[in-house]
């Protein structure tokens, strides 16, 4: 096996090092759903985890495998599980680690459909507790004896408030708590979640691991960090073999087994190939949505622009100690009385879609579409404004997108 020490070059010679027929350099897609086994016995010994296997696709396949193993690889974990969507990797979490009496503290600056999740889990019987996690001290207040959980997001969307990620990390260990990170925002070539001590890291394959907004799919990596001897919800036929694999062994039984959020092979396929080139990408779409930023903040129909990337930005320190890049997602606020919708349909670059990640520019308003459901009271909270364009800045000439961006505000 060849040693290789940096990010793009350990992904791009990932596959070819692992154990296939006939060499291939990009692991093939297994589209076989069941898998059999000369003897009964080497079936059994597969379903009853004594040797390693595959036994039906929900739960895996090879080309599944050798993603799970990369993912794993870039977040510097000992294990990871993929999903079909991302929000399929996070619901898996909480519906398989967390039980009805249970309580969790949450940043209170959470992606539109993770905050509806949140409420969906308060109907099973989790207590949730949503606080500002830019500062550690709100998250230490909020803990009850029932507390078994910390989730946050590294930078959140789309107000880009950056969570206290090392003081809660040291504060969770602490108090043998599993703290959860959303790394979707920064993914792994920005910000490895376990140098915060996180236990577990969620990322939204179909962003900046696969880049072209071609395929959904989610995953879970467990650092290591956590020791799953001490947690209470673990099922006792998953008390077996090593402690720290007790985890992803339950989620994976439950959530994938027993609930099917299954990734297709072909997915997992199409994320590999894309993930080969996330740093190249991340470098152009950072440095492009740094140079937006610095053009917005300067003009006069710009009330307030949200880029960890500027000195402004409460965070930006924070962001600068911790971060590769400052990530290519920021937000803006209009001033008072200049339509978001004219001026989107005038900066001809953008692309009126909801997603992130992807190699063109996208951008929509905040209030009008993602969190519209919330409401005004609680996109306050949220530090959502109904004035709040999005964008997820994209690999163009850079030219070309401030160009863009400076002839629609010119229009307004």
């Amino acid at each position: 096996m060849i040693k290789l020490k940096g990010f793009t070059s350990n992904i791009v010679h990932h596959d070819r090092q692992l154990d296939h027929n006939d060499n291939p350099i990009h692991t093939p897609i297994y589209n076989s759903v069941p898998y059999g086994y000369k003897s009964t016995k080497d079936l059994e010994n597969v379903f009853q985890g004594k040797t390693s296997g595959h036994s039906y696709a929900r739960q895996a396949t090879p080309t599944t495998d050798s993603l799970q193993s990369m993912i794993t690889q870039t977040e510097l974990g000992i294990g990871s599980l993929v999903f079909a969507t991302g929000m399929g990797a996070l619901s898996a979490i909480f519906l398989t680690l967390l039980k009805s009496g249970d309580h969790l503290i949450a940043s209170r600056f959470l992606f539109g459909n993770s905050y509806s999740l949140i409420t969906t889990l308060e109907n099973f019987g989790i207590e949730v507790t949503l606080v500002d996690a830019t500062d550690a001290d709100n998250v230490i207040a909020a803990k009850q004896d029932n507390t078994l959980m910390v989730f946050v997001e590294t930078i959140a969307n789309p107000g880009t408030q950056i969570s206290d990620l090392v003081a809660i990390g040291n504060w969770c260990e602490q108090e043998g708590l599993v703290y959860l990170v959303d790394n979707t925002m920064t993914s792994p070539y920005l910000f490895q979640p376990i140098r915060a001590k996180a236990s577990l890291v969620m990322n939204s394959l179909s962003k900046y691991f696969c880049g072209h907004g071609t395929v959904l799919g989610g995953a879970v990596t467990d650092t290591g960090f956590f020791d799953w001897s001490t947690y209470p919800n673990i099922f006792d036929a998953y008390r077996k073999g090593e402690a720290n694999k007790w985890g992803l062994t339950q989620i994976k039984k439950k959530a994938l087994r027993d609930m099917g959020g299954t990734l297709s092979s072909d997915g997992a396929y199409q994320i590999a190939v894309g993930s080969e080139t996330m740093a190249l990408r991340m470098d152009r779409s950072c440095a492009n949505a740094l140079a937006l930023a610095q053009l917005l903040e300067t003009h006069e129909k710009v009330e307030a622009v949200y880029y960890p990337g500027l000195t402004s930005h409460p965070q930006h320190d924070k962001a600068t100690d911790w971060f590769r890049h400052y990530g290519s997602i920021l937000s803006f606020d209009l001033k008072d009385g200049y339509d978001c919708a004219q001026l989107l349909d005038s900066v001809d670059i953008t692309i009126n879609a909801t997603h992130l990640g992807d190699n063109r520019t996208l951008a929509l308003p905040m209030a009008s579409t993602i969190f519209y459901e919330m409401g005004p009271e609680n996109r306050a909270k949220s530090g959502i404004s109904e004035q709040m364009i999005r964008c997820s800045i994209g690999i163009e000439d850079t030219d070309d997108l401030l160009e863009s961006f400076q002839f629609g505000l010119d229009q307004l």
